[in-house]
């Protein structure tokens, strides 16, 4: 056989979901899974599980792959460099990686780009957050950890001297801490393209991303009422990104649209992302599909959207552990319902899968997929 053996660092839903894309293509597909429950784990057919942190456990994974991507950012950038030495490709490479794993490095290879971001610096203790938040008009200012955060982990948005204090912690232990002005924003958008090795690039239309308590909880697609010119502007901006960082995969740019029209990055991720989920069933080609046929090198896919509105509600796990007897009443309220589950164990706030919708009619379309979100999660029973 001839296919290409992927290999993929990481076990979650974002594995199991590409792995998924890659079953029509013929595509064999390899991972790497910190434990045999993890998401991915439960359906691929080939699992090595280990530390993704030890390179003896990434240097045996890699033997037999023709190609290594990621489903987190949090494998060390030395590993990464020293499998590519080994003649082993990475994709995406550890320098244009390392821009989604250090915030202090993203934000300072931006700025010299001229990309334009919310005003930031690296602090010290919490005496250099109250400087920085006299430098940029006053409290409140964000606090981000510049490796390892995630869904709101290892952010803060302190409003005084004595809050920056009470967030410590990574400052003790030495952890370098990235402060950022804290925008007025009207919303999130988020720009998703896809870049292969040979610098073939494509755009997904601009999405609207709904947060709650710092978790991706509704996204739309298109954003409503985004101006075309804004929206060209967002697109233009995320493939510069790619471009410029060198990203080969699926690029995720993370917007703020502030108050007064400005499109600000406030974020990169470098493998699917939670803002593409909607393109399973509303593109041409979904995130992961193209994500393969990027790290693979081969043509990109359609990103056109099937539909007017395609809208993704996030199910969050609550007090009901079996969502399983909830499918009946959704798929029968609405037979064009998708419902995309990860294998993960119910619990409350964790994200255990995903629906979508698409139609004509926003507001339809919007309610149709909260009200299934909320039903599987059993915050509501009619």
């Amino acid at each position: 056989m001839t296919f290409p053996v992927v290999g993929m660092v990481g076990g979650g839903q974002l594995a199991r979901m590409t792995h998924e894309a890659g079953i029509p293509l013929g595509i064999r597909f390899r991972l790497l899974s910190d434990t045999p429950q993890d998401s991915a784990a439960l359906v691929a057919g080939d699992v090595v599980v280990g530390d993704h942190r030890d390179l003896a456990t990434l240097r045996a994974f890699a033997r037999g792959c023709d190609v290594i991507t990621f489903d987190h950012e949090h494998v060390p950038t030395e590993h990464l460099r020293a499998l590519e030495a080994e003649g082993i490709p990475v994709r995406p490479g550890p320098d244009a990686l390392v821009h989604a794993q250090d915030k202090g490095v993203m934000r300072a290879r931006l700025g010299a780009l001229g990309i334009p971001c919310p005003r930031h610096r690296i602090v010290r203790d919490p005496a250099d957050v109250a400087r920085f938040a006299a430098e940029v008009g006053g409290f409140p200012v964000v606090l981000k950890t510049t490796r390892g955060g995630y869904d709101g982990k290892g952010v803060w948005v302190v409003r005084s001297a004595a809050e920056a204090a009470d967030v410590a912690a990574p400052f003790l232990a030495g952890v370098p801490v990235l402060a950022e002005e804290k925008v007025d924003f009207v919303r999130e958008l988020a720009a998703n393209v896809v870049r292969s090795p040979h610098g073939q690039a494509v755009a997904y239309p601009v999405v609207e991303s709904r947060q709650v308590d710092g978790v991706c909880d509704t996204v739309i697609a298109p954003a409503p009422d985004l101006p075309a010119a804004r929206a060209t502007h967002a697109q233009e901006l995320a493939l510069r990104v790619a471009g410029e960082l060198g990203v080969v995969g699926h690029l995720a740019v993370e917007l703020f649209e502030a108050a007064d029209g400005r499109i600000l990055v406030n974020e990169l991720a470098m493998r699917p992302h939670n803002s593409g989920h909607w393109t399973q069933d509303g593109a041409a080609t979904s995130q992961f599909a193209n994500h393969l046929r990027a790290v693979l090198d081969l043509p990109l896919g359609d990103p056109r959207p099937r539909a007017p509105w395609t809208v993704m509600a996030n199910v969050l796990g609550g007090d009901f552990p079996d969502m399983y007897p909830a499918y009946l009443h959704c798929m029968a309220r609405d037979p064009g319902l998708k419902i995309h589950m990860y294998g993960k164990d119910v619990k409350p706030g964790r994200k255990v899968g995903h629906v979508t919708t698409y139609g004509d009619d926003l507001p339809d379309v919007i309610e149709r997929a909260r009200h299934a979100a909320d039903y599987l999660r059993g915050t509501i029973d009619e």
